[in-house]
């Protein structure tokens, strides 16, 4: 397939973004210019992976790269805003920069579901990242975003796993239970008979342990050790549901407000980053889960041959309502499924 260009204006969405991956040099007198700090909303709590792994680091870099003349105030999920709330801060500005899931912002953007991953389609991460960052779907989606002043960068691709504390031998007992889940894998779990809500991280565990929920997905591997739900979680489900994006949002106002080797070094570092984190979380779901099944009395199990039957039926479903939904929901669902087609996979 040929490369998608001229997809959209890359006014604002991509606002001194420099995709290149060649290093930039942080030039400028750092005693000249006056200290930028940012305030910083995870959709993470502190104690997941992915805020003391991928954000902590960033925040360490930029600070770093630009001899502490850019820093960034982090803030663990609930302390300004949690789950969907968080796109609202930053598009107002009452933080200029935050993490989510596009699952959260389904309603805002209609390529939401689109960027953050639709469950069983890519195989390998390595193809979810070339639809995002090759193929121009992350340009699709900063181009919705730009209508909210809110600037986009994916923060990696990683693998979607449920960890169920009851075992599940058929499709009934799939059908009995209560899932966390969010975007396209809601309706993923949903198709093939669970019942889904939305809980932000914060509450997962305290969810499990009460039975409010009888499984979720937090990532796969890391996220359920790291926010300790093979506690009370024994059961971790293959194969992947199917894998998906986290992302960094960024007020476009603070980003026109930087000076301009401030905003390159900014966004080379977002972009460079998401390779690298890409990479090391696939090689630690692999090292992770591994420990899980050694030391702490985790069960892998796969999930009964009916129950994938539902999902495989799910997928086209889903696809279709994305691409119904038009404009660039629909640009970014005919784009995956003719790139689907060239992998072999439809």
């Amino acid at each position: 397939m040929k490369k998608a260009t001229n997809l959209i204006s890359r006014r604002g969405a991509l606002a001194g973004g420099a995709a290149v991956l060649a290093a930039p040099a942080f030039i400028g007198n750092a005693s000249a210019q006056a200290k930028v700090t940012w305030k910083v909303q995870a959709h993470w709590p502190k104690a997941s992976s992915s805020f003391s792994e991928s954000l902590a680091i960033i925040a360490d870099e930029l600070k770093a790269n630009t001899d502490g003349q850019f820093e960034l105030q982090l803030f663990g999920a609930g302390e300004f805003a949690k789950g969907g709330e968080i796109f609202n801060i930053v598009r107002r500005g009452v933080v200029e920069m935050g993490t989510i899931s596009p699952g959260y912002i389904l309603g805002e953007a209609p390529s939401a579901g689109l960027a953050y991953g639709i469950p069983g389609t890519f195989r390998e991460a390595w193809e979810f990242s070339y639809f995002l960052k090759n193929m121009g779907m992350e340009e699709l989606f900063n181009e919705e975003l730009a209508k909210h002043g809110v600037v986009s960068r994916a923060e990696k691709v990683y693998p979607t796993e449920i960890v169920i504390s009851k075992p599940v031998n058929s499709i009934d007992d799939f059908a009995k239970l209560k899932l966390r889940s969010t975007g396209a894998f809601q309706k993923f779990l949903e198709a093939a008979g669970a019942s889904t809500q939305s809980i932000a991280g914060p509450e997962l565990y305290s969810s499990l342990a009460s039975g409010v929920v009888d499984g979720a997905h937090w990532g796969a591997a890391q996220g359920a050790k790291s926010m300790s739900l093979w506690e009370v979680a024994k059961y971790h489900m293959k194969p992947t549901l199917g894998l998906a994006m986290d992302t960094i949002i960024i007020n476009q106002g603070a980003i026109d407000a930087l000076e301009p080797d401030l905003k390159k070094e900014l966004f080379h570092l977002l972009d460079l980053r998401f390779w690298k984190r890409t990479a090391e979380y696939l090689y630690k779901e692999k090292i992770t889960l591994a420990d899980g099944q050694a030391n702490m009395g985790v069960e892998v199990m796969e999930f009964p041959v009916e129950v994938q039957e539902k999902f495989k039926a799910a997928t086209s479903t889903i696809i279709d309502e994305e691409r119904a939904k038009g404009g660039n929901g629909a640009k970014g669902a005919d784009m995956m499924v003719a790139y689907l087609k060239e992998l072999g996979y439809l």
